[in-house]
């Protein structure tokens, strides 16, 4: 069982854990013993998650997320497996309370006057430059 926080609670049926070897270096240990985990989570049948937390979190995982709404973390950075599972579980715990943060809503606002007026007087500056690059009359 995972906490997340005081209301959220992910049960172990919804965790999977396999493990893998490792890729890159570490010598004849990474030929030998697995110590990379692949955790699962099956976050689109979670009854502990509200829809919009799922919609932000499909959305914060990203790649992560499979097709069948679950979401896999592959951790290899250590090369002991218990601290790979703790570091996959605390991923995927940041990630959830990422998804819980509600979004605020942007509130449209007009522009000033003093603002529309900058911004016209530079646009014409910026045509009178422009206007000066042209050809050069002769006055006689």
């Amino acid at each position: 069982m995972l906490q997340i926080n005081d209301k959220i609670t992910i049960q172990d049926w919804e965790l999977t854990e396999s493990f893998i070897r490792a890729q890159g270096p570490g010598g004849q240990n990474v030929n030998k013993v697995s110590t990379a985990v692949e955790l699962r989570f099956e976050a689109a049948r979670s009854p502990n998650l509200l829809v919009p937390v799922k919609t932000r979190l499909k959305k914060l995982a990203g790649r992560k997320w499979t097709s069948d709404g679950a979401i896999i973390l592959r951790v290899e950075d250590t090369r002991s497996q218990a601290r790979n599972r703790e570091i996959a579980k605390d991923r995927l715990k940041q990630l959830i309370l990422q998804a819980l943060i509600q979004p605020k809503r942007r509130i449209a606002t007009r522009p000033t006057l003093g603002s529309q007026k900058r911004r016209l007087a530079g646009k014409l500056q910026r045509g009178v430059v422009k206007s000066l690059r042209g050809k050069v009359k002769d006055v006689e």
